[in-house]
């Protein structure tokens, strides 16, 4: 009885692929068996001792011949356990002692991608020392054949000199001999279909771009973890770092970068067949070249108009998901909308970029200000 309780009891953080709700709802180990009789299955021990940390009492059991790579039922094994709770010690004397680095428990994960899922570091390092394999990417394919002719070998990316650009998810690499911004894909993440489908919709979308104010899309990795999207780097920065750098500019300067994002966003909204709606036009999301001119960037939730003339969000968006201060009432509101939401956006940033100039004698003699605003 005691035994088979033990047995189903759940270890206080749950794999890394199991059910979202199994995950939430899991309870701690002790919570359900608070001592272990001395008659229990060593196996289970094992299980317990892991999640708990003791070392000594996991050396005791390996040493009388308990099986280090002893699986539960739902397929986990004591390293799973162990590097779930970031139990470093724990982690390296089951690898010496012929513990399976790549075993995969009932919903395919190994004890690398918990480790991952729950950011414990040193115990990723030290898998990856024994050979464990990274999780496959949500995209990988079967047949050579089938693989995107935008595909990037991650070998071919140099990261020793990278930095952190504009968003966290963003950084530098060198790639064939320029630098280039890279979009990352961290395998945490592969559990969260929504920002899975987000990545491959934004992937589908930058491979039909071609414009000077649209930033470059170069290719992609998709076959391997973690997955990224390659674009042309933009060494100047963002719009939001350059008007606060700035601050009042000249009424030419203005009108240049009002131009540069209104032929841009022009771009989009006229593409054939499928029309394109930012859904996420702000500061940040528009970055400078070395010429100075301006390039519309990040589309992680840009938005086909198809056939239907009108796009609704699946689920209402929230000031987590983006930058509210520029995304328009119908968005927040979950109604349906078009391009307009991207000139609502577009007339925020007008706003900031004519600051201190709206006055000026010249503004209001300048008649080249963009038809799109």
């Amino acid at each position: 009885m005691e035994c088979n309780k033990a047995q189903q009891a759940r270890f206080g953080r749950q794999s890394s692929l199991a059910p979202p709700e199994r995950r939430e709802n899991s309870r701690g180990f002790d919570d359900e068996v608070e001592v272990l009789p001395e008659g229990i299955d060593p196996r289970v021990r094992l299980m317990y001792l892991a999640n708990e940390g003791d070392s000594e009492g996991i050396r005791e059991l390996l040493d009388s011949g308990t099986d280090v790579n002893f699986k539960d039922v739902d397929g986990r094994t004591a390293l799973h356990v162990a590097a779930c709770q970031g139990r470093t010690d724990v982690v390296q004397l089951l690898l010496r002692r012929g513990a399976d680095v790549n075993l995969e428990d009932r919903w395919g994960s190994t004890p690398f991608a918990d480790a991952i899922f729950y950011k414990n570091h040193e115990v990723i390092k030290l898998l990856e020392e024994h050979g464990a394999k990274p999780p496959v990417a949500p995209m990988h394919v079967q047949n050579a054949r089938e693989v995107p002719e935008y595909e990037i070998h991650p070998g071919e990316l140099d990261f020793t000199k990278s930095v952190n650009i504009t968003k966290g998810t963003f950084c530098s690499a060198s790639w064939r001999g320029i630098q280039v911004a890279v979009k990352l894909l961290g395998e945490e993440l592969f559990t969260d279909e929504d920002k899975i489908k987000a990545f491959t919709d934004e992937l589908a979308l930058l491979q039909k771009l071609r414009h000077p104010n649209v930033v470059q899309f170069l290719g992609a990795v998709t076959q391997s973890s973690p997955m990224m999207i390659v674009t042309e780097y933009l060494p100047k920065g963002d719009l939001r770092a350059f008007l606060k750098r700035k601050g009042s500019l000249k009424p030419i300067i203005a009108v240049k970068l009002a131009l540069d994002i209104a032929r841009g966003m022009n771009y989009l909204h006229e593409h054939k067949p499928e029309a394109i709606i930012h859904r996420d036009l702000e500061p940040s999301n528009i970055l400078r070249d070395d010429s100075g001119h301006l390039k519309v960037a990040d589309f992680g939730v840009s938005k086909l108009l198809k056939v239907a003339k009108t796009v609704k969000e699946d689920k209402p968006v929230t000031c987590q998901d983006t930058s509210w201060r520029y995304v328009a009432p119908e968005v927040f509101k979950n109604e349906e909308y078009d391009t307009k939401v991207d000139v609502f956006s577009f007339a925020l940033i007008l706003q900031e970029v004519n600051r201190g100039m709206l006055e000026s004698k010249a503004f209001h003699e300048t008649n080249i200000c963009p038809n799109y605003c």
